[in-house]
């Protein structure tokens, strides 16, 4: 019961927007000394953990890909593929939304990060389909779910934090991942086609007044798909750990940066600082992560978890059912990097009782937290969204818009674990 109450008093901070950080920690050492029995020694092993942490080759890659993907932000990539993609696909009744679906993807395979591919997406792509006559939800629904593709197509920073949570290799991880992620990118161009030729009035069609090049199509996609190749083909055939990709990613982004005339003084010391407060804050979580789970293991939490799961319910899907229920609820409330630290630790003894393949398993939560940027009232690309749009859109129109894209997000997960053989495809 007190470890079951340190858990609730925890997600009760969280709720109240207290920092993430602050708030393991200090439920940690709050129940480290009021309770009985569990004082302060149980903090003597947190300087090893702590060293063990900042010393992780796999975690090394966090800071590495975020660098990649915010040099990314700024070479101008997006706009010149939306605007070549957006340009051939005139004509085609829902073309422009399919675009910025396919626009995501890449952007997904080349940075990984959500926030910059939201952002820029709301920026670049938002004003573009309003112009267009887009009906607003349709638009910021499909702005908001394709700039979360990254969540789950390689390189994902989730997927680096899952492996590394689960002890599994990242590299299996990205491998895993890969085909869910395109099942998702299926989903959601088949929602668009058939939603803009059922209600026509939601998706205009755009006559096609201007032609554009295939050639120059390909100038705006070859140059992100070679670094997307290089870096995820480097991991997959065995040549370079996720770390050492990582860092070959960021000099792939400079080159090409370099060569969109982009790269300038300020714009690496933008990357730099963005890079070392995201990577801070995330570093930062796991410390506290660690304090909370040392206190909470000493409580008897872990064990008290896996006595529910393997007596009580003692079925395998029902426990892959409430984890995914339970996870699923929580991101409406608390983003992913909590959900990564506080919930999937207490859930992996309970999964290696089962016998559950851990890379199933990580790619199942994955594709689960996913939806918590898209779920009202938290979901944090619906802020990044907003932000970005100003009142061309309001919150509500932005909420109506994204539930669609959830309910296939839920169909992806579902497909997912109907069909497992999607993420051992390439393993």
């Amino acid at each position: 019961m007190i470890a079951a109450a340190m858990f609730v008093g925890a997600l009760a901070l969280l709720l109240a927007g207290i920092p993430v950080a602050f708030v393991f920690g200090a439920v940690a050492i709050a129940f480290a000394f009021l309770v009985p029995g569990v004082g302060f020694g149980v903090f003597d092993v947190l300087p090893f953990r702590i060293y063990g942490i900042m010393s992780n080759a796999t975690l090394m890659a966090v800071p590495l890909f975020i660098a990649m993907g915010l040099v990314m932000e700024k070479s101008q990539m997006a706009e010149r593929l939306l605007m070549s993609m957006s340009a051939a696909l005139r004509g085609v009744r829902g073309g422009l939304a399919v675009s910025v679906v396919l626009v995501g993807a890449i952007l997904a395979a080349s940075t990984g990060i959500v926030s910059a591919s939201v952002v820029m997406m709301s920026v670049i792509a938002l004003p573009l389909m309003l112009q267009a006559g887009y009906d607003k939800g349709l638009a910021t629904g499909t702005v908001a779910a394709s700039g979360t593709l990254g969540q789950i197509i390689p390189p994902s920073i989730i997927l680096i934090i899952l492996g590394d949570v689960m002890s599994v290799s990242v590299g299996d991880l990205f491998m895993g991942a890969i085909l869910p992620g395109l099942v998702l990118v299926g989903l959601y161009i088949a929602y668009i086609v058939i939603i803009s030729h059922l209600r026509p009035e939601t998706a205009p069609l755009i006559e096609a007044h201007s032609s554009v090049s295939w050639s120059e199509v390909v100038r705006a996609v070859v140059p992100p798909l070679l670094l997307m190749v290089a870096v995820l083909g480097s991991i997959f055939a065995g040549v370079a750990s996720p770390t050492e990709s990582a860092a070959f990613g960021v000099l792939g982004a400079l080159a090409l940066s370099a060569l969109n005339r982009s790269l300038s003084r300020e714009m690496v010391r933008y990357a730099t600082l963005e890079t070392v407060k995201l990577s801070g804050m995330i570093f930062m979580i796991l410390i506290g992560a660690t304090a909370f789970s040392l206190v909470f293991n000493e409580l008897g939490g872990s064990d008290m978890v896996l006595e529910f799961f393997s007596s009580d319910i003692g079925d395998v899907w029902v426990f892959i059912g409430v984890a995914m229920l339970a996870i699923f609820i929580l991101g409406f409330f608390i983003d992913f990097i909590e959900i990564s630290f506080i919930i999937v630790p207490i859930l992996v003894p309970v999964m290696e009782a089962f016998g559950i393949d851990p890379i199933w398993f990580a790619v199942l939560i994955a594709l689960n937290l996913q939806a918590s940027f898209l779920t009202p009232p938290f979901g944090l690309a619906l802020f990044f969204l907003k932000g970005a749009a100003g009142a061309s859109v309001t919150t509500m129109q932005i909420y109506k818009g994204v539930i669609p894209f959830i309910l296939l997000q839920l169909l992806g997960l579902a497909i997912v674990i109907l069909f497992p053989d999607l993420v051992f495809a390439f393993l």
